[in-house]
């Protein structure tokens, strides 16, 4: 089978829309999810629909939890669009509303299927710990992390993509010429962001991972940049900061 693996869409309907649009030309047979929905972009509605509506699984973020419960650690601009997007998700009819705040409180933090672990965050903290790539200078940090990995874990939350090793290195798609062979070492994989890209490529980025293979392929997708980000300038509860990333892909 092969799996496309999404993260951190966001809100950004342009960006999802695009993504999915390149997985429904490829033999996928199923999507997961791997959090963070919504917060930061304009449409968390739509987006939350379409990942009810496409995904097999969907694993909690840590924007989603947010939205269900008091925000934690969020800076000023995060927690005004997390705000924000409670009220979005609260209006329109009820059946409609009910049906998405149910979806997110049914989230599981983790999913196995061996060998592989989804998580948003790390293997030690599954919704909250970020795993930047400067990591892979603390080698006890990268140890602890990879001990509680059985073999190849999958994640986001730091819209960075790329491969960790055991080796203590850090891969990115350009490094590995957007695929890497999973082997009999452990491996940690960070899926990159559909919606709001921080590597200086502001091209939606998604991972395809193929079991028989045992392959992964980064993909990067272009989408209408211009009209998300034009979209947050024009919602006053919503920072211009957060259209001017994406533009920059930061």
């Amino acid at each position: 089978m092969k799996r496309a693996l999404i993260s951190d869409i966001h809100g950004n309907l342009e960006a999802l829309r695009a993504v999915l649009a390149d997985i429904d030309s490829q033999d996928i047979s199923e999507i997961v999810c791997l959090g963070d929905i919504i917060g930061y972009g304009p449409n968390p509605c739509e987006c939350l629909d379409l990942v009810m509506k496409r995904c097999a699984i969907t694993i909690l973020g840590n924007h989603d939890q947010a939205a269900l419960f008091d925000p934690d650690g969020f800076n000023p601009v995060a927690l005004q669009a997390i705000y924000w997007t409670r009220d979005k998700l609260d209006s329109g009819p009820a059946s409609e509303s009910n049906r998405r705040w149910d979806f997110l409180g049914t989230l599981p933090r983790l999913h196995k299927a061996d060998p592989f672990m989804f998580v948003h965050g790390s293997s030690r903290d599954p919704t909250n710990e970020y795993v930047f790539p400067e990591y892979v200078y603390d080698q006890r940090k990268m140890e602890i992390l990879f001990a509680r990995i059985e073999h190849y874990s999958f994640q986001g939350h730091t819209h960075l993509p790329g491969v960790f090793t055991t080796q203590c290195e850090f891969l990115t798609p350009e490094e590995c010429n957007y695929e890497y062979q999973l082997g009999p070492e452990k491996m940690m994989v960070n899926v990159g962001s559909v919606g709001q890209p921080r590597d200086e490529d502001r091209r939606s980025c998604y991972v395809v991972l193929d079991d028989e293979s045992m392959k992964i392929e980064f993909r990067r997708i272009e989408y209408d940049v211009e009209k998300t980000a034009q979209k947050i300038y024009d919602e006053p509860d919503l920072a211009n900061m957060l259209g001017d990333r994406i533009k920059l892909g930061r």
